[in-house]
């Protein structure tokens, strides 16, 4: 197996000998904490939950970037220097999406990374719910055996009586009797629980199993303009017929060391399914999450994400808030449950991003 990939400039590689350090030993090792100064110092970087998703972060440069970066004192009249995102590049326009007259035919976006705890299932509750603001009709769907999807948006798992596993393993139950309001206006859901788990088992035996998924979905693309699909955090059959059956993927990623190296595994999992079971299937983007920016490590990952995947990361980055884990008690998304929140902006730039991405554009 390959175990490096190549994506814009930069590459990522599974072996820990392959990954740029976080921190050059030889500048940061010996630094001194700079002398006191008569000059004020610089702004504290934000805080609370009310700052705006797309200021520019305080980074410190390395020697190399700075050298890089430096250009001649601008003309009389020019214009000013671009600010900053928080990925280091500057933020696009990002235009209000337009209304839609009609539904479908839907794009199916899978929501994976095997690494757990990164944001997944927030991510698929949040950008659904924002892009059913923005107008368009969402289905998202539970493929996780844990049913955190279907808990997140205030379902009980013990009060179900039909779920995905049941679409998936009875041919006589159809999508109408499975998927269920959601709560927030224009968005459905396909609800799951610990009998999912049974599936895996089951489909190993069946004839295109890879392809039952894809099946079961194919009547509601014609209804919604996107179907989003929260994957289980590993890359078992579940997932695979995740991405057999989606247009594209996204991969929210932790802005952490360990989960920057794992993600190559991932990139080699969807090129075999783009090459053997669906050619269609694209990376739509990976979203960085739970950044801070308060932090040198958050920063230096932001930075080694980008120089790895290039464009294909969002501008876009979710930073940490508690708001998200209010919101999940509570049973309802971010942008109803703090709708004026950074986080709730974020997750709303967010499909304004995706719309342009990969819908509208």
């Amino acid at each position: 197996m390959n175990d490096s990939i190549s994506h814009g400039t930069g590459s990522i590689g599974s072996g820990a000998a392959e990954m740029p350090p976080l921190v050059d030993p030889a500048r940061m090792g010996g630094a001194a904490r700079p002398a006191a100064s008569s000059k004020p110092s610089a702004p504290a970087v934000p805080t609370g939950d009310h700052d705006r998703v797309s200021e520019p972060i305080p980074f410190t440069r390395t020697e190399a970037s700075s050298a890089r970066d430096t250009v001649d004192a601008p003309l009389p009249g020019a214009p000013a220097e671009v600010k900053l995102g928080p990925t280091g590049r500057p933020m696009p326009v990002l235009p209000e999406p337009k209304p839609v007259s009609s539904h479908g035919p839907a794009r199916v976006i899978a929501m994976c990374n095997q690494k757990g705890g990164v944001g997944k299932t927030t991510t698929t509750i949040n950008l659904g719910a924002a892009l059913a603001e923005y107008g368009r009709k969402v289905l998202l769907v539970d493929f996780d055996p844990q049913g955190s999807l279907s808990v997140g948006l205030g379902l009980n798992p013990h009060d179900m009586e039909l779920s995905i596993y049941n679409l998936l393993m009875e041919r006589d139950v159809t999508l109408d009797e499975v998927v269920v309001p959601s709560g927030v206006p224009g968005m459905d859901l396909l609800p799951s629980n610990i009998d999912l788990s049974a599936a895996e088992v089951q489909l190993v035996h069946e004839v295109a199993r890879e392809q039952t998924l894809a099946r079961i979905l194919a009547p509601a693309g014609k209804d919604y303009d996107v179907i989003l699909i929260d994957c289980q955090p590993s890359l078992g059959l579940l997932t695979v017929n995740a991405l057999t059956a989606s247009d594209g993927v996204i991969v929210p990623l932790e802005c952490e060391y360990f989960a920057l190296r794992g993600v190559a595994l991932l990139k080699t999992t969807i090129d075999k399914v783009t090459e053997r079971l669906n050619p269609r299937l694209t990376i739509d983007g990976v979203l960085g999450t739970m950044y801070d920016g308060r932090t040198l490590h958050g920063r230096e990952v932001m930075e080694r994400l980008v120089q790895a995947w290039g464009d294909t990361v969002f501008h876009t980055v979710i930073r940490r808030t508690v708001k998200f884990s209010d919101s999940t008690v509570a049973g309802e998304p971010i942008t109803t449950y703090a709708g004026s929140s950074a986080g709730a902006e974020a997750y709303r730039q967010l499909a304004r991003e995706v719309l342009a991405r990969c819908l509208d554009g």
